[in-house]
């Protein structure tokens, strides 16, 4: 078959349309700036080989004074996470919710443990380390955010899982954050609740970094959640991120940081950074624990009003609980702007499948008549 050469445009014609749409990308770079910090076609983010580097890390200014402060971080997530407004139904007079996106750090790798991990994990390398260690509940989005990072930077990752004493000795199976971890090759060693509550995590750790020792290993021994001082970093670098979302927006400042509260490592860098940064919001760490048949509900109800999908253990709970005081006490939320925290967990969902597949949408078989005739459309599908 023959190719017939382009025909010849003359330059004068196409001038005006080059620059309508060089003007239409100026107005898209701009907006995709906006809340978002940075343009997706900045440099800095379409570097290519910048994900996964190690690099130097210099404190913000109001933050250069305290102790112990990290002098290099991995590049793991996708930063700077979104924001925007949520438009969540029954808000006291006056109330505006706004949502920080942590939950899209990521794929394999997101929530709020990414900020956490970048700089624990830059000091395991800088130790040496050729595995790590870490602990959790059998559906840890921790431990499967280490499984992941620890793979992408060549590391070996043992998990210790607790659960209850009736599943300790059986397959944990495959469901949510165990699949994505045994799909990695985590080494996965189970103890029961009443275990980990007797002996405690610490030594739980310690236990198997001695095994590991023995055998010429190299461990480094992540806390539950990543929450130590270290770990308290991605969160003090997440306030400097927010302080520079709000530079750039310019017209919005929030009165409350709420943000679902676990072993205590994202709000303790939140509180310490809002108290030393230029932002003048409370942090509000609310919500953790075993969720309830009604909590499930709201995770559900949320989803379906405003397109945000929670986890059922941290964000889930973290936000009923928000919305819950507001109900119960408008007067105190009342002309307030509040950023919420969502800080990930999607996977966790699918352990609750039994308990919400009463709650899920409808289903049905579509009403065909043997008469509709065909249409061709385009592409392999059709």
């Amino acid at each position: 078959m023959l190719l017939r050469p382009a025909l010849p445009v003359a330059v004068s014609s196409t001038l005006p349309l080059i620059s309508h749409l060089a003007a239409v990308r100026r107005r898209c770079s701009i907006a995709a700036t906006g809340m978002a910090g940075v343009s997706a076609a900045s440099p800095a983010a379409a570097q290519i080989g910048s994900f996964l580097s190690k690099k130097p890390y210099a404190p913000p200014s109001w933050a250069s004074h305290l102790a112990l402060a990290p002098s290099h971080t991995f590049s793991l997530g996708h930063f700077p996470t979104p924001i925007h407004k949520w438009n969540l139904p029954n808000l006291p007079e006056g109330t505006e919710v706004w949502i920080k996106r942590d939950d899209l750090s990521g794929m394999q790798l997101s929530g709020n443990k990414v900020r956490k991990l970048e700089f624990l994990l830059s000091d395991a390398v800088a130790q040496g380390a050729d595995c790590v260690i870490t602990v959790g509940g059998i559906q840890s989005n921790h431990c499967r955010a280490t499984a992941v990072a620890a793979k992408y930077l060549n590391l070996d990752c043992y998990l210790i899982l607790r659960t209850s004493k009736l599943l300790v000795d059986q397959d944990p199976g495959l469901v949510g954050n165990l699949l994505v971890e045994r799909l990695l090759g985590a080494h996965i060693d189970l103890v029961s609740k009443e275990e980990y509550g007797k002996i405690g995590s610490v030594a739980l750790a310690d236990l198997l970094k001695n095994k590991l020792l023995e055998e010429g290993r190299k461990p480094y021994v992540i806390p539950v959640g990543g929450s130590n001082s270290l770990g308290t970093w991605g969160y003090i670098e997440a306030v400097r991120e927010l302080e520079q979302q709000i530079q750039l927006s310019g017209d919005v400042q929030f009165d409350d940081i709420v943000v679902a509260c676990g072993s205590g490592g994202t709000i303790a860098g939140l509180a310490l950074g809002s108290k030393l940064s230029s932002l003048t919001a409370k942090a509000k760490g609310l919500g953790y624990a075993m969720n309830t048949a009604e909590e499930l509900k709201f995770v559900k109800d949320i989803a379906t009003a405003t397109g945000i999908v929670l986890d059922p253990v941290y964000s889930g709970k973290g936000a009923y609980a928000m919305l819950k005081d507001m109900a119960d006490n408008p007067s105190k939320w009342k002309g307030r702007k509040v950023l919420f925290v969502h800080t990930g967990g999607l996977l966790g969902l699918y352990d609750k499948v039994d308990q919400m597949s009463s709650l899920a949408g409808s289903w049905r078989r579509m009403d065909l008549e043997e008469s509709v005739p065909r249409k061709d459309g385009t592409g392999k599908m059709f």
